[in-house]
């Protein structure tokens, strides 16, 4: 849809930024903070209101995409010719586009504090049945390199806080802001369904703008076959998520605001400001308790360091003991042999001797002479 309306000469399209939401709830707290005193306050003091320090800061997001738009074609042609073409090749068109659209998905969480930064701003509202959209996202990841939900649960869920946030903004604003179409028109009637847009938008409709749509942009091309293992899966999440698709697609959009809507739809984004804004004092409470943590672990694993120096003195002393008591063993048993050979020893010389006794011949030998000696003349 985004290219589709790109193809119109006095809108951009933009790739997903998705910054500008949470850039919305960053301008409340600022806002809150910057008049927190009251008159002591600077823009207290000045009389500043929440809806002009918005909306200066959305012109000055406005001014700043208007002024690059020949930058971002420029890049867009880069891409497209390839490293070999020459940068001279590039013919700039400076048309005076005033109108950008973005096809950001997630905003379909900060319609609210997207229409404080820009008051004239207008939102299309595409819906699907849920369960074309859960195969979409479980599918993705065949066709990409990721992935959009890590399960069936998380499909359900995501479709259904999209559709019930566009749904709200539906009632607070009314069909002149937010305008709900069905995919299903735009895959079946899709000149009929895009000249409803460029009607709603205030821009005249040309055919070329459907080439987008023959192109399949962004499709995971989901099989035929392709089916949802719900095994784990909220049963309830999915009963409520089909009940609101069946009622969606059977009913058409309010053609009037309700003030109900309008304060809830205010009130959930004073709830987002106050949460991101106490996330600082939450994550500096978290700060403190694992700073506290790291010194008990520091003081235990010292502890523990120590005693383990004290079970390693420990441990060499009884090997010290343990090698000692080796030693004097080793030295009982050798001491404990000698007399048992002395004695083998004085039993054997004994005999020796008795044995010269009775035979007086014998080989000598020293140093001068080297003979036979017989006893005998």
């Amino acid at each position: 849809m985004t290219w589709c309306l790109g193809q119109h000469p006095n809108i951009i399209p933009l790739e997903e930024s998705g910054w500008i939401g949470d850039f919305a709830i960053d301008v409340a707290i600022y806002y809150q903070i910057g008049t927190a005193r009251g008159d002591y306050s600077l823009l207290s003091s000045m009389d500043v209101e929440k809806a002009e320090f918005f909306a200066v800061f959305g012109k000055s997001i406005n001014d700043l995409i208007l002024r690059h738009r020949v930058s971002l074609d420029r890049n867009r042609w880069r891409h497209a010719a390839g490293p070999s073409v020459p940068s001279h090749s590039f013919v700039p068109r400076y048309t005076a586009k005033t109108r950008w659209v973005d096809g950001t998905p997630e905003y379909s969480f900060y319609i609210c504090g997207l229409r404080k930064l820009f008051p004239e701003a207008l939102f299309i509202h595409i819906f699907r049945d849920v369960t074309s959209v859960v195969r979409s996202m479980l599918h993705f990841h065949h066709v990409s390199e990721q992935s959009l939900v890590a399960n069936v649960q998380e499909a359900y869920s995501y479709w259904l806080r999209t559709v019930s946030n566009c749904l709200l903004a539906e009632r607070a604003y009314g069909p002149n802001v937010v305008f709900r179409i069905r995919h299903s028109d735009l895959v079946g009637a899709p000149e009929d369904t895009l000249r409803s847009i460029f009607s709603f938008l205030s821009e005249p409709f040309a055919p070329e703008y459907l080439e987008p749509l023959a192109r399949r942009i962004n499709s995971s091309n989901v099989p035929a076959d392709f089916q949802i293992d719900d095994h784990g899966t909220d049963p309830s999440l999915v009963q409520q998520a089909m009940r609101l698709s069946r009622e969606v697609e059977e009913s058409s959009q309010p053609l009037e605001t309700l003030a109900a809507a309008i304060e809830e739809i205010e009130s959930d984004f004073d709830e987002r400001v106050q949460f991101v804004a106490n996330l600082p004092k939450e994550f500096r409470k978290a700060q403190e308790l694992i700073l506290t943590q790291q010194t008990k672990n520091q003081r235990i694993s010292a502890r523990a360091a120590r005693l383990a120096m004290e079970v390693e003195k420990k441990s060499a002393i009884i090997r010290h003991l343990r090698d000692g008591r080796k030693h004097s063993n080793w030295l009982r048993s050798l001491l404990g042999a000698l007399p048992k050979t002395f004695q083998r020893q004085s039993k054997k010389m004994g005999k020796t001797d008795l044995k010269e006794i009775d035979h007086p011949r014998a080989s000598l030998t020293n140093s001068n002479q080297s003979t036979d000696v017989d006893g005998r003349t």
